[in-house]
């Protein structure tokens, strides 16, 4: 007799950032897996062109990007975190509003999930610990690198996600990933989601109690409204970077590619595998 769980379909999944590089593999696995199943881990605290971006990924998939959400918001796990904003230190947010929803979705199914691995990449995005999901990079076993990707995007009709044009990353708002001038950018464009962010650092240092005398903020050494105070400085150095990289960068390259170029050199911290690819 064949054991139920032998028989068991295998289900294929494939988590969407909001980036390109995991936008480019769900095109790219479109018609190599027609029965994959891709999800969004939606935190609740998105960018506006990150929506919009899922919107026209859907219809160049020909099929719904599933939205996950956690059972509990940012809000309650703060809260459980004693006031504790994220950090690249503690990453709470990513275990508890992307890995979760996740592990629950799939529960105890046999999934292979598509991870967006570039070929010329040197690191791992999420790899699941349970026994029951599998990682695959594809990516990575067909040796598509960076261009590879522009290619696939450009093909499609798709192109890039509009905050591309001042934010190399995707992922919450208010991540703390974010550079010094990409803090600049959401207070320009978004500036009803900077005070938000500014908010939670209000909050951490009036309300929360076990926080006091500790400086918790999203920027690395300063507040938002002590960095957004130095906005010249950080627009003068964002643009002096800018100028390296355009004489680093062979001519004729993507403006991504300057950019992103440039926003690194303001730090050396790895993005999140999970949210940014």
């Amino acid at each position: 007799m064949t054991d139920e769980a032998d028989t068991k379909k295998v289900r294929h999944v494939l988590g969407i950032s909001g980036g390109k590089d995991s936008s480019a593999l769900a095109v790219y696995m479109r018609d190599r897996v027609p029965e994959m199943e891709y999800f969004f881990c939606d935190t609740g605290a998105e960018l506006p062109e990150t929506y919009e971006y899922l919107n026209r990924l859907e219809a160049a998939l020909g099929k719904s990007i599933v939205r996950l959400n956690a059972d509990r918001d940012f809000d309650h796990w703060m809260e459980v975190y004693q006031g504790t904003l994220p950090s690249p230190q503690m990453r709470w947010c990513t275990k508890n509003l992307k890995i979760k929803p996740l592990e629950d979705w799939v529960g105890d199914d046999k999934v292979i999930s598509y991870v967006a691995i570039r070929a010329d990449e040197n690191r791992l995005g999420y790899v699941s610990t349970k026994p029951n999901i599998e990682a695959v990079f594809p990516f990575r076993e067909d040796g598509i690198d960076k261009d590879g990707v522009m290619r696939i995007l450009e093909e499609a009709g798709i192109g890039l996600p509009g905050y591309y044009e001042w934010r190399t990353r995707s992922g919450c708002y208010f991540c703390f990933f974010q550079r010094k001038h990409e803090w600049v950018g959401l207070k320009e464009r978004h500036p009803d989601l900077f005070d938000r962010a500014v908010e939670y650092e209000e909050k951490v240092r009036y309300r929360h109690t076990a926080m006091k005398g500790r400086n918790y903020t999203w920027s690395q050494g300063e507040s938002l409204p002590e960095l957004i105070e130095r906005k010249e400085e950080i627009e003068a150095k964002h643009r002096a970077a800018l100028e390296r990289a355009a004489k680093r960068i062979k001519p004729n390259r993507p403006l991504l590619e300057v950019l992103s170029d440039a926003l690194d050199s303001d730090d050396d911290e790895a993005g999140c595998s999970v949210c940014h690819l």
